[in-house]
């Protein structure tokens, strides 16, 4: 399973469906209305083109839109460029700077986000006091972006059955083989960018854009994937830290297959949870415990991976997409009710209301196109941050560490170093501690039952960082602040409109 954005699914699908009604995008066709000022930075010569340029602020909308150049291979700044789309909504009140927003994935636009929902992304206390900057990374959306597949390809991607018994050689073997097209595919549509969606050269980006903002520092708010991106930064860049919120971290020490047991158990403790709440109801289609629970939704993953649930549209639900279609509600405790209605339809054999759910999650429209990027982007990036070893016995044997941590989800996100084996371009990243030494005080936000990043990662990133400060919410769903816990919420509204840094970690 691909990670996830931090958007609840309600949002996900609100942003399918709205696409581009804003009008954003339409930038060119307005008259300039802003300048930036950038701030002197002293970089290599190489470098000064993009750390001085001036951006041109259009009208668009309620919003300003505007776009930045930056090297695409940051070590050859002069080989060639790329674009990175941005938006911004001005300050209401007394501006205190410019706050760049990231909303994870990595593949979900930061565009979109604040073009559709900003309201979702950041809260009113902010909005009034800073400018909302939402801005693709390289290779996301409206910035130079990963190309692969036409839609109907992707389709047999995201939602194809693949041959064989899962976890057997030839499974393996075609698994392999699927990763080697796709890769090849991407890499003749996408050409060298492909090699430079990397966390590092998106880091570098932040850094640049925050010159040429004309900001001394960085002042951040990243969620899940854009946490670890906010992560990347303070350990690349310490001296620029300004106000950096990392909400959902990800435990950058970590590698892939620790990546993926964490979450197997945290996607099952949410499993739990959801279960727990549901059975009471009359209208839950589970009885007894949450275990003989548990037990059906595994036997339904088992059923549907040996014999897919067809729909009328042609395509079929199998363990893979019903996988999805089960992660993408535990977001968020609000979108649980959405489970009652999947597991009612998958118990009776119908698999549309399934495929609805994992649309909105990969943003495919009813007419079978495709809006953004997400699956691409993700796995680009991803295939360059997290190294994938070719050991079949060593996949086989962390297939059965996941299952015994997680028995009834955790034997369906084996495997996962086939996602990158075969990769164009494999990474060379060696996951590592981060600790930004000299950094400003930097804000880590854990939710307990937090289905995706799980809490512990929260623990860890903060203990790592010299000035991490930990800020926990005690619940159930993906992140934590604008969640509707006060105590969260609080913290780091005053932490960011008036720098008021905990003097301690924070439980709310």
């Amino acid at each position: 399973m691909e990670r996830a954005p931090k958007s609840m699914l309600a949002t996900a699908m609100a942003l399918v469906l709205a696409a581009t009604a804003s009008g954003c995008g339409l930038s060119l066709f307005f008259p300039v209305v802003e300048e930036s000022t950038p701030i002197p930075e002293d970089v290599d010569a190489a470098l000064r083109p993009y750390y001085s340029q001036v951006l041109r602020w259009d009208q668009c909308g309620d919003f300003l839109c505007t776009t930045a150049r930056a090297p695409l291979d940051w070590d050859d700044p002069s080989a060639d460029e790329i674009e990175l789309a941005l938006i911004r909504q001005p300050a209401k009140e007394d501006k205190v700077g410019s706050l760049l927003v990231n909303p994870g994935g990595p593949g979900v636009s930061g565009y979109d986000v604040v073009a559709e929902s900003v309201d979702v992304a950041v809260t009113g206390a902010v909005q009034d006091r800073y400018d909302i900057v939402g801005f693709d990374p390289r290779g996301v959306g409206r910035s130079t972006a990963v190309e692969c597949l036409e839609p109907a390809e992707l389709d047999s991607i995201l939602y194809g059955i693949p041959p064989g018994s899962r976890g057997s050689n030839s499974w393996i073997t075609g698994q392999n083989e699927l990763t080697h097209s796709l890769g090849q595919a991407c890499l003749a549509n996408t050409g060298a960018l492909l090699a430079n969606v990397d966390t590092v050269s998106a880091a570098r980006d932040l850094d640049m854009l925050r010159a040429v903002l004309g900001e001394e520092q960085l002042d951040y708010l990243g969620y899940s994937y854009g946490a670890y991106l906010g992560t990347v930064y303070a350990g690349t860049f310490p001296d620029k830290v300004g106000r950096l919120v990392l909400d959902g971290a990800i435990d950058p020490s970590l590698s892939e297959p620790q990546i993926t047991l964490a979450q197997a158990q945290g996607l099952e403790t949410a499993l739990r949870s959801y279960l727990g709440a549901c059975i009471p109801a009359a209208t839950c289609p589970f009885q007894g415990s949450p275990d003989e629970a548990l037990a059906t939704v595994r036997a339904l993953l088992d059923a549907v991976s040996k014999n897919p649930i067809p729909s009328t549209d042609g395509r079929s639900v199998g363990a893979d997409t019903l996988l999805i279609a089960i992660a993408a509600p535990l977001y968020d405790a609000e979108t649980w009710p959405a489970l009652d209605t999947l597991f009612t339809t998958i118990l009776a054999g119908q698999a549309e209301f399934a495929l609805t759910l994992v649309d909105a999650y990969y943003g495919r429209s009813p007419d079978g196109s495709y809006t953004g990027n997400l699956f691409e982007a993700l796995r680009a990036v991803r295939c360059l941050d997290y190294p994938a070893q070719n050991n079949v016995a060593v996949m086989k044997e962390q297939g059965r560490a996941l299952a015994d941590a997680a028995p009834h989800l955790g034997p369906y996100l084996a495997y996962s170093d086939l996602s990158c084996l075969s990769w164009p371009f494999p990474s060379e990243r060696v996951p590592a501690p981060v600790s930004a030494p000299g950094a400003a005080p930097i804000l880590v936000l854990g939710t307990t039952n937090d289905p995706s990043t799980p809490y512990q990662w929260a623990v860890s990133v903060a203990s790592q960082l010299e000035s991490g400060i930990l800020v926990t919410r005690q619940g159930d769903g993906h992140t934590a602040f604008n969640q509707g816990n006060a105590c969260v919420d609080a913290t780091v509204e005053q932490y960011l409109v008036d720098g008021v840094v905990p003097a301690a970690d924070v439980m709310c």
